[in-house]
């Protein structure tokens, strides 16, 4: 079968008819093998049909990167992006959202969805993350019988078992497609600081002897010391090896193997790194870049020239060296992921999120490190997160191969686990279904006890546990529900097993929802003008750091007042949060008062990027609360808040 001028493989063309006969699909297959085509003919086959298709992404990234390339595919005005704080085009024929956009309107039975034929989730895997994978799952239970899915995943070891599932509680056929040939063959080597470039068993034999300054006392067992791997010296025996051309490497690559993802797991560390390495002047400068990035720039406001960020890209990115990070502003991602596109940059390095289905593949993967911190610990990373960013190397109809390379500190080496996870993606798609406050309220909303009891069986974990019984057995969300439902009875959010009208509020917003009902679905509000409501809803979203520092803070007779009304507060009183309302005066009042995105730099350790997601958390905030009030003059207020933190994100947040 022909497809966009391409002879389109099996596993493409059983999608495709799968499809055709108005089924679900899962599709198993490496990064790179071209899933998403199947996606573009669902895509491009229902607009001719005046149906509308709905594409739903992990981050809000590749939101954007999607946003970008179907409208360049198939025109501005087909194209739609919701993503919280971001509503564009809402009525488009495909619609691109964040997966927690999608199932906040399957919960609530949307009529948007009513004309939808197929949502693609994109990532599909993330139904594993421990914070957020309830998400994909409650939007699969939730979408409406008639939606049909695309399943995108690069590996799903359990993709039968997960099809049953869909099939159960859906009522239709889910086919599974798997392919597991890679169109570009991968090449897996590893980086020690002795040994340099070397394969895991001659790591492993060099660890297993005994350091000689140990061996004459009692520890004659100590493994020998070795210094830490360094990313310079990496690349530059990748360099030296191609030069010299007397490597199996060398050999199969002869015209180089740049450009090179270089995955680092701090943001800081991406530009030390990329510092370090153009001081180097290994490559020669391209006045190209130079050229681009002038134009880029020429008409974005001044102060981005002034941010320590853009003053290191634009002495390092002519060199063909650049980082990428979310603490960069918009933009500065921007002409980073462009130079990357068009081949100008040779080594980039970028922490894990440029892994996540971001169409950016290089020939060449470096990793510093298989161990990673995950927000709570340092651990070993497991082989889903390891093959995200190993497929990322070898580009289809570019390259012949790809190359991987992993820096190994034989100090924190353990070759049994290495192994385990660079030998294939064992990892299993697992439930992490859990009742949020806004799904207990939702169901009471839409559903009846019967339809709730059955609601609750059909999440995936009930599935693997009671398997074709699932919806006649009770699960512990079944307990968990009724718990919720006399908590929130008790706080006057349900009366007799219905919605109050403070319930109906918080049914409307996502997190935080007895917090935000208790503060705007009540009187609290009436006592506040419109600087101490903008200062509320900051602090609710406001995620505190140890690190965070704030330069200059702005106490005031609002801010105090606003301190005190909240420690008096029957509920919000015991909410810790709200002790930092002083520390994001820093950035609240300047906003208030028409400042601009440079200036709360100034008063704040937080970066540029950091700002700017949290001034767009805010606007989902008040997009969530006008949503649900009824007060006009709480929207009116709201509508001034919001209008105020778009005047100081003008000209510095872009899609």
């Amino acid at each position: 079968m022909q497809y966009k001028g391409l002879t389109l493989d099996k596993f493409q063309e059983d999608a495709i008819a799968a499809i055709e006969a108005n089924k679900s699909v899962i599709v198993s297959a490496p990064t790179g093998s071209g899933k998403t085509l199947i996606a573009d003919y669902i895509i491009e086959r229902d607009i001719k049909k005046g149906l509308q298709v709905v594409y739903t992404a992990p981050i809000k990234a590749l939101s954007n990167q999607k946003y970008k390339e179907f409208s360049r595919d198939y025109g501005e005005s087909n194209i739609g992006l919701l993503t919280g704080d971001v509503v564009r085009n809402s009525s488009a024929p495909i619609l691109i959202m964040t997966t927690e956009i999608y199932r906040n309107m399957v919960l609530a039975d949307d009529p948007a969805m009513r004309e939808v034929s197929y949502v693609i989730f994109d990532e599909i895997h993330y139904i594993n993350d421990v914070e957020r994978g309830y998400v994909w799952e409650e939007s699969i239970i939730f979408s409406p019988p008639h939606i049909r899915m695309l399943c995108l995943s690069a590996t799903i070891p359990n993709a039968d078992e997960f099809a049953r599932w869909i099939a159960k509680i859906k009522g239709h056929e889910v086919v599974v497609v798997q392919h597991t040939e890679r169109p570009v063959p991968l090449h897996v080597s590893f980086y020690d600081a002795e040994l340099g470039i070397t394969t895991l068993a001659k790591i492993r034999e060099l660890a297993e002897v005994p350091d000689y300054h140990h061996s004459m006392g009692r520890n004659r067992s100590r493994p020998r010391y070795s210094r830490a791997p360094s990313h310079t010296d990496l690349v530059r025996q990748i360099k030296d090896k191609l030069q010299i051309g007397q490597s199996p490497i060398a050999q199969s690559a002869p015209r180089g193997l740049v450009p090179c993802i270089f995955f680092t797991f701090s943001r800081m560390g991406c530009q030390q790194n990329a510092k370090e390495l153009a001081a180097k002047k290994w490559f020669a400068p391209d006045a190209r870049i130079s050229t681009y990035i002038r134009k880029k720039l020429e008409n974005a406001p001044s102060g981005i020239n002034q941010l320590e960020s853009t003053k290191l890209l634009r002495l390092i990115l002519p060199y063909g060296i650049g980082f990428h990070h979310a603490g960069l502003l918009p933009i500065m991602k921007e002409v980073v992921e462009d130079l990357f596109g068009q081949g100008l940059l040779k080594v980039l390095y970028t922490t894990e999120t440029f892994a996540v289905g971001i169409n950016m593949p290089a020939k060449t993967v470096c990793i510093e490190s298989l161990r990673k911190f995950d927000g709570i610990t340092f651990r070993l990373m497991n082989s889903k997160e390891y093959f995200q960013m190993a497929g990322r190397a070898g580009r289809r109809g570019i390259d012949t191969e790809g190359f991987v390379f992993i820096m190994i500190e034989r100090r924190e080496f353990d070759y049994g686990k290495t192994k385990k996870v660079v030998t294939s993606d064992t990892e299993p798609i697992k439930s992490q279904f859990r009742l949020s406050i806004n799904t207990v309220l939702n169901l009471v909303k839409q559903h009846n006890t019967k339809e709730i009891d059955e609601i609750l069986g059909k999440n995936f974990d009930a599935f693997q546990k009671h398997g074709k019984d699932l919806i006649q057995k009770k699960t512990e969300n079944h307990y968990m529900f009724e718990k919720y439902c006399q908590k929130l009875t008790k706080l006057g959010y349900l009366s007799d097993g219905r919605l109050t009208e403070k319930g109906e509020f918080a049914s409307q917003i996502y997190s935080e929802e007895i917090l935000t009902g208790e503060l705007f679905a009540t009187d609290f509000y009436k006592q506040l003008n419109s600087y101490q409501t903008l200062l509320l809803a900051a602090a609710i979203c406001y995620e505190s750091r140890e690190r965070t520092q704030f330069h200059r803070k702005f106490p005031s007779q609002d801010a105090h007042k606003l301190q005190h009304l909240l420690r008096m507060h029957h509920f919000a009183g015991k909410d810790k949060r709200f002790e930092d309302i002083m520390d994001i005066t820093a950035l609240v009042q300047p906003c208030y008062d028409g400042a601009n995105l440079f200036d709360l730099a100034k008063n704040t350790s937080l970066q540029e990027g950091d700002i700017i997601r949290f001034l767009r958390q805010i606007l989902d905030r008040i997009r969530q609360i006008k949503t649900a009030t009824k007060d006009h003059h709480l929207t009116s207020t709201l509508h001034d808040c919001r209008q105020r933190i778009v005047n100081c994100l003008k000209d510095v947040d872009v899609v």
